[in-house]
């Protein structure tokens, strides 16, 4: 099993790995960010019986397709099985599945994981699996074909049907501190206060809304279980500062200049710093509702507004291989799972902290805000934090420029050749504070927007194709 090339992400895949072999089944365990050559050469001469990948960020998806037909290419014959948070059944069948002429399965979760070892591996019962999951591939393909997604409209129709602000009525917020700042060695005991938990019982497999799940009929027993081991690690995490948090922000000058958002690294905002290009929604649209574009929440450049947004990155991960190297010496997986998952709510705990702070101090747009964490989690503030990678801004690319545009390298982050964050426990967006600002996802897009943004970038077509295979469809 392995975290396929430029993916750090492997909490998914250790706790299939620890199931499998609770139930007597070897696993080698290759880690993360394996390229398919080492993934091939090691299956074949280990002579494993299965092959697993695992990836959490859409570029994974393309670099899976890339081991399936390398496997074709060496004729491999073990079954190849899929997994990760952006993978699905419908994805593995139509765009995995045809690279290989091997079974492949898609294997949503950790439960599935021996069921589905077990009858591969099974003389009496492989034969008749594997034909069941090549005829709803089939079915699935055929459907998938047949399926009409969305009408889209021209760019130029989807442009023209932009969300409008009132512009003449707005009075852009200036930061009371404009410009980078560092916040090194965040406390962790404060982060704790701003943990939203439900995503953890997730980690875990454990389906329910926090803190309901913990009465759950079915799962409240071991989500109760699960919390307390958490909550126990996490005071051992603060009390032993196992952890190092470090924070950047960058409020600037920002003005919107078509779908692109431009950050000016000097007030007079002649020096572009970073220009931020974003894709707009292109489905038809009921009467009345805009086509979104993130640009459209920042002032035009044409409005002569003298508009700002910002840009941040946060790790909570620093300094967390040293305690997974503890625990992999002792061979505690489950411990070293546990601190993975409690790493990355501490993370996103940074990102809720920071906000908030960004929001009542150093931007300063709404110094009056008192939201309890149940609040802030809703999202019940003015202004939204896009993400690269998330359904209002799928293109991971740009982290590249605002990882320079932060120097995010003097936290200790970094980022992989598909885009996914160094350490892992991390997370890094944009700052946007106009109060209709809202998300959204961009959803399918047209081979005209595809044109247009490979333009705009100054890119190779096909590798930004790539990049953006799940909003082609």
């Amino acid at each position: 099993m392995a975290t396929v090339k430029g993916d750090v992400h492997d909490i998914g895949k250790n706790i299939v790995g620890v199931v499998l072999q609770c139930n007597n089944f070897e696993v080698i365990d290759l880690g993360v960010m394996v390229p398919a050559k080492k993934i091939l050469d090691t299956a074949r001469e280990r002579q494993a019986d299965i092959v697993g990948l695992s990836g959490l960020i859409t570029p994974s998806l393309e670099e899976m397709a890339h081991v399936a037909h390398e496997m074709q290419r060496l004729d491999m014959q073990q079954p190849l099985l899929i997994g990760g948070a952006t993978t699905s059944r419908v994805h593995t069948a139509v765009k995995i599945a045809p690279n290989y002429g091997g079974v492949t399965v898609y294997v949503p979760d950790a439960s599935r994981a021996v069921g589905v070892a077990s009858h591969l591996l099974s003389d009496e019962h492989k034969e008749a699996y594997v034909a069941e999951v090549a005829a709803d591939y089939d079915k699935i393909r055929l459907q998938h074909a047949a399926k009409k997604g969305p009408a889209l409209i021209p760019l130029a129709k989807a442009r023209a049907n932009a969300f409008k602000a009132d512009w003449a009525r707005y009075l852009p917020p200036k930061p009371a501190f404009p410009g980078r700042r560092e916040i090194k060695h965040v406390d962790l005991a404060e982060l704790v206060r701003y943990i939203d938990w439900g995503p953890f019982f997730q980690t875990w497999e454990l389906s329910g809304p926090f803190p309901a799940i913990l009465d759950d009929a079915i799962v409240g027993e071991a989500a109760r279980n699960v919390f307390e081991e958490g909550r126990t690690m996490l005071k051992r995490v603060v009390d032993g500062r196992w952890l190092t948090a470090n924070a950047v922000i960058a409020l600037l000058p920002a003005n919107a200049v078509g779908d692109d958002i431009e950050f000016y690294a000097n007030p007079s905002r002649t020096n572009v710093a970073l220009t931020w290009r974003n894709l707009r929604q292109q489905n038809e649209r009921p009467a009345g509702k805009p086509n979104f574009c993130l640009a459209d929440f920042v002032a035009p450049k044409s409005s002569d507004l003298d508009d700002y947004a910002g840009a941040f990155a946060v790790t909570a991960g620093l300094g967390i291989e040293k305690k997974l190297a503890e625990f992999e010496a002792k061979r505690d997986d489950y411990s070293a799972i546990m601190l993975k998952a409690l790493a990355d709510r501490l993370a996103e705990a940074c990102a809720e902290w920071l906000h908030m702070r960004v929001r009542r101090e150093y931007w300063g747009y709404a110094q009056d805000e008192r939201l309890d964490n149940a609040a802030m989690i809703r999202e019940e503030y003015r202004g939204i934090r896009p993400a690269p990678g998330y359904p209002a801004c799928p293109d991971h690319a740009v982290k590249a420029p605002l990882f320079e545009l932060l120097q995010a390298e003097r936290i200790g982050m970094a980022l992989t050749e598909s885009y996914a964050m160094l350490p892992a426990a991390s997370v890094s967006g944009f700052y946007l504070a106009h109060p209709e600002a809202t998300y959204f996802a961009v959803g399918r897009i047209g081979e005209d927007q595809l044109r247009d943004m490979a333009a705009r970038q100054r890119r190779d077509e096909a590798a930004l194709r790539r990049e953006l295979a799940p909003n082609l469809g």
